[in-house]
C-alpha cells in the first residue's frame, strides 16, 4: 500500500515531539520523547534519545504545533537512532505550515502564520 502512494519531498526541521503507545495489550499508555528531523506531509523522520522497542503503530504528537495524535507506522529502525515512519493519513498544508513555524531549525527562522487563514 505504501509503496503505491506518492511520495512527498522531505524537508528539515527541528522539532521537540513525543510518542505515545500502549504497552502490553492496552493497560499501559507509555509516552517517549523524540525530534522531528525531516517531515513531509505523508511521513517524517524521527530521532530518538535511546534505543527502545517500539510497536509497528503508535501516535504522534508535537505539542508546539499544537498538533496530536497523528497516527504512524513504523517503516525502518536506524543504526542512529532515528526511525522512518509513514502517517497514516496526510497532514495537512496548514498543519505542516505550523510545524515550520515553531520548528528551530535555521532554514524556517523567517516563517510566519497567517492568523486569518485560521
Amino acid at each position: 500500500m505504501y509503496d503505491r502512494e506518492s511520495r512527498f519531498k522531505m524537508e528539515d526541521t527541528m522539532n521537540a515531539a513525543r510518542i505515545e503507545y500502549t504497552e502490553k495489550g492496552v493497560l499501559n499508555m507509555a509516552q517517549r520523547r523524540c525530534d522531528v528531523l525531516r517531515i513531509s506531509r505523508s511521513g517524517a523522520v524521527l530521532g530518538l534519545l535511546t534505543q527502545y522497542k517500539l510497536p509497528e503503530q503508535f501516535y504522534l504528537d508535537i505539542p508546539d504545533a499544537r498538533i496530536s495524535k497523528i497516527g504512524c507506522l513504523l517503516m525502518r529502525a536506524n543504526m542512529n537512532n532515528t526511525i522512518d515512519v509513514r502517517f497514516l493519513s496526510l497532514l495537512s498544508q496548514k498543519d505542516l505550515d505550523r510545524i515550520f513555524v515553531f520548528s528551530t531549525h535555521p532554514s524556517h527562522r523567517d516563517r510566519t502564520l497567517d492568523i486569518r487563514a485560521w
